[in-house]
């Protein structure tokens, strides 16, 4: 049992080792974009939203 649990933190150790990192520039690209598009989505999940929001407002209590 142990020697099993050393033997994948082993490889575990070897394929970390093995990763690629981004570099900084990559990271921060990537962040801005993720970030603005989650931005977006934001926006247009809230617009929708507020559509069927008033939608259903005018339907059941007009």
């Amino acid at each position: 049992m142990i020697s099993a649990a050393m033997q994948f933190l082993s490889e575990v150790n070897s394929e970390i080792k093995k990763t690629v990192w981004p570099r900084r520039e990559e990271f921060i690209g990537t962040a801005l974009v993720v970030c603005f598009v989650i931005a977006v989505f934001a926006i247009i999940l809230g617009g929708m939203d507020s559509a069927f929001n008033v939608i259903l407002q005018r339907f059941f209590f007009a």
